[in-house]
């Protein structure tokens, strides 16, 4: 009953600061979220992909490169704390390929982007984090091959514009001594300022 009352006075405390932030009309988050919270917004709107996946010299020679597109979709959510977005990869007839979802979130005590990702073409879920350092966003994740193996997959996003931005993946089989550059590629143009889920 002590520890009740003891969380009662607390909310007590906090009530008038609540109360202030709603009827002020601001998000109750907009104060208290770091300036680096801004640092994906070149992901918001709506985006016209061109992806390339590494395909090896043999399998392009028997089965040529393949030609994919997509579309990328990405808008605020949690009071402006975070960024979720929608990746659709589609093959030259407009035939799925790849779905995917993620949610990214800046932890301030962490001083990193935090990304939760699901694969709901291949039923995966993906943990990246990272940073943005000299102009591009950098991430890193740790997961599986199809064969079970340990993978760590280094992602950035470079050549950011107004109106572009190309995202490239590097995969390491050997705990980052030897890197595989370009495993895929992607160059994406906007097609539109803001976009809803």
């Amino acid at each position: 009953m002590h520890r009740l009352s003891g969380f009662v006075f607390v909310l007590s405390l906090l009530a008038p600061h609540f109360a202030s932030a709603q009827h002020a009309g601001e998000a109750p988050l907009a104060p208290i979220l770091a300036a680096e919270t801004r640092q994906f917004d070149f992901l918001l709107g709506q985006w016209d992909l061109q992806v390339h996946p590494k395909i090896n010299s043999l399998a392009a020679m028997i089965h040529g490169t393949p030609k994919l597109g997509g579309t990328l979709k990405a808008w605020r959510i949690l009071d402006g704390a975070g960024i979720e977005d929608e990746i659709r990869v589609v093959d030259a007839s407009g035939n799925p390929i790849s779905l995917n979802r993620a949610l990214r979130i800046y932890a301030k005590a962490d001083a990193r982007w935090k990304v939760s990702a699901v694969d709901a073409s291949h039923g995966r879920l993906y943990q990246s984090s990272g940073q943005m350092q000299d102009g591009e966003m950098r991430l890193q994740s740790r997961s599986s091959d199809a064969e079970g193996k340990p993978v760590i997959t280094r992602t950035r996003y470079f050549g950011i514009s107004a109106d572009a931005f190309h995202m490239q993946q590097d995969n390491s089989s050997d705990n980052g001594e030897t890197w595989e550059e370009g495993v895929l590629t992607i160059d994406a143009k906007r097609t539109a300022a803001t976009a809803s889920p």
